[in-house]
């Protein structure tokens, strides 16, 4: 805490678009948001930053990213003219040149440090709160009451504010509906939203998240109507969509099938599809390296997978992730 705690100059925060990245930010600018000029986060869909963007990073003494694995390129280049802080809880290695505070990457059990929103509020020292919550639960949905650390904690929180886990389980729905309805400008608003207007409520009561979340899933029941391909093991589906809800579809096939689930995207991108794997059992940190030794916009967790393909490529990866979840 001592390193934020003497940041001096102008201060950028890089935040990943979903519930953990936007809950990460606001507790991130609850402890220091008077030296922090912009928040950020990278274009819908993309797991870095481009060129331009880099761009738009420098003339920041500091920069703080958070709930995102940027490639190590990226944050070498934002570490030219700036400090930099990064507090994350995905697969990568660890970045020596900067400050990377990371449990997971650095050798801690993963269900201890299911959110980055978590590692942030552990390292600012706070009391359990709403935000450091809700960050697990938009990551791990109804699956992390297979933890019991933190299904404990989650249970003793709800009793103590009159809350339900589906409360939680819907604020998360609606803080990344606008990810989903590629409403970027709306995601950088959303942690200052959460400072200003404290409080589930203010989260439930959001008539503008509300809408998104009936528009979104009217599209994805759609799409889980479709048909799917399906092996013993492996269910796969290819969207042609424009919203960003591909990690959504893949969470619903892969724990409503309890198998592993392969999304590809075509429609996201002109030039390049999205992909997402969500497993059950399987490892995705060989292929997270693989696709990354490839030149791939790759990363995630144990359990996940996700990566920007070249859209003549995508074919030949999604082969070579088929037959490593077939052994």
């Amino acid at each position: 805490m001592k390193e934020l705690a003497e940041l001096d100059g102008k201060g950028l925060l890089i935040h990943h678009w979903d519930t953990d990245g936007i809950c990460s930010a606001k507790l991130i600018l609850n402890h220091i948001g008077d030296k922090i000029n912009t928040n950020i986060t990278p274009t819908l869909g993309n797991y870095f930053l481009t060129n331009e963007e880099l761009d738009e990073c420098k003339g920041f003494d500091f920069v703080i990213v958070v709930d995102m694995s940027l490639p190590e390129q990226n944050i070498l280049k934002l570490a030219e003219n700036a400090k930099v802080f990064i507090f994350d809880h995905h697969l990568g290695k660890v970045i020596t040149q900067v400050f990377h505070h990371n449990p997971v990457i650095k050798g801690e059990n993963p269900d201890e440090y299911p959110s980055a929103s978590w590692i942030v509020n552990d390292y600012l020292q706070n009391d359990i709160n709403l935000y450091a919550l809700l960050g697990i639960i938009g990551d791990h949905e109804q699956k992390i009451k297979n933890n019991p650390r933190f299904s404990t904690i989650i249970d003793e929180f709800c009793h103590k504010h009159n809350l339900s886990f589906e409360d939680l389980h819907k604020m998360t729905y609606l803080l990344d509906s606008n990810y989903k309805k590629g409403d970027k400008k709306s995601v950088e608003q959303a942690p200052y939203y959460l400072i200003d207007h404290p409080g589930p409520d203010n989260i439930l009561d959001n008539e503008s998240w509300k809408r998104n979340l009936v528009e979104l899933d009217e599209e994805i029941n759609r799409i889980l109507g479709e048909s799917i391909e399906k092996t013993d093991s492996i269910i796969m589906k290819t969207l042609h969509t424009k919203s960003n809800i591909i990690s959504t579809i893949t969470r619903k096939l892969a724990w409503t099938n309890n198998l592993d689930a392969v999304v590809i995207n075509k429609g996201y991108f002109d030039k390049e599809d999205q992909l997402y794997v969500r497993t059950v059992n399987n490892d995705m940190q060989p292929m997270i390296l693989k696709g990354k030794e490839y030149g791939f916009k790759c990363g995630g967790k144990k359990e996940v997978l996700g990566a920007i393909l070249p859209k003549e490529q995508t074919e030949s990866f999604v082969n070579e992730i088929v037959n490593y979840l077939s052994k």
